[in-house]
């Protein structure tokens, strides 16, 4: 992966791969810009052979400030149609970053506010900083939190939900850990030991099972019974003959670690 995009920091560590949004100095605030360096990463990650997990976070003290105030300014001009091109591309990043076939990490090193709390909300497991502060404050300025609102009612459910986006309120880390926002909460000083955990945790599992879990989940709920029946009966069984689940169940019977560990 040697593209290198303006506002963000792509760091290749091979089975892992960080997306840094990188503009410290307005609290890695997005843009058009911004959401067009995420799609275009995101667009070597899906064609990148052996990555395994992908972890979002924030240079400096901020995840995401939310929206940048000299593009709102600029919106402020656009067109219904020019608005609707821009919204488009927000919610194509954000489904493509949620459909992900490898694991997704937040790594939460300070304020998410709007679109930031949207980013993390896309990513499987959210690991925050406990002096990060999260806010969903759009209907302050007028607006609604669209875009990111399919990601957000999925880790918080509509009770909460209806409570934050309604009054705009901003919350810690230890709330946004009770409302299930964030996954786990860590000092400051501590979070890149817990994010690293959670990286060891996901290369110790089968790559191949892990893309068939985020199936798995994003699937289940849109099925009756009677379908979701015959879809992970086919799924079990699918990976049982695959050279994977062969391998993962021949490790743990001969105890010893899946050769899918040998490269993590």
């Amino acid at each position: 992966m040697a593209a290198e995009y303006e506002t963000i920091r792509v760091e290749d560590e091979g089975a892992v791969v960080r997306f840094v949004l990188h503009r410290p100095d307005l609290r890695n605030a997005f843009n058009s810009r911004m959401i067009e360096d995420l799609r275009g990463a995101l667009g070597d990650v899906e064609k990148k052979r052996g990555l395994r997990v992908l972890v979002l976070t924030g240079a400096g003290k901020a995840f995401c400030a939310g929206a940048d105030l000299n593009w709102m300014r600029e919106v402020i001009r656009y067109s219904f149609e020019q608005n609707l091109d821009e919204s488009r591309a927000i919610a194509d990043f954000l489904y493509r970053l949620y459909s992900l076939p490898v694991p997704t990490i937040a790594r939460v090193n300070g304020s998410a506010i709007g679109g930031g709390t949207g980013f993390l909300s896309a990513c499987d497991i959210a690991v925050a900083s406990e002096e990060a502060v999260f806010g969903l404050s759009e209907v302050k300025i007028g607006l609604v939190p669209a875009a990111i609102s399919p990601y957000v009612l999925r880790r918080i459910g509509e009770s909460r939900a209806r409570e934050y986006f309604l009054t705009g309120e901003r919350f810690g880390a230890a709330r946004a850990r009770e409302i299930g926002l964030v996954n786990r909460v860590a000092a400051a000083e501590k979070l890149d030991e817990a994010v690293d955990g959670m990286v060891r945790l996901l290369l110790g599992s089968g790559p191949e099972a892990l893309a068939k879990c985020k199936e798995l989940i994003q699937t289940t709920p849109r099925l009756s019974f009677e379908e979701v029946q015959e879809y992970t009966a086919r799924m079990i069984a699918g990976l049982r003959v695959s050279a994977e689940g062969q391998e993962g169940m021949a490790s743990f019977l001969e105890k010893r670690a899946p050769r899918w560990t040998e490269d993590a």
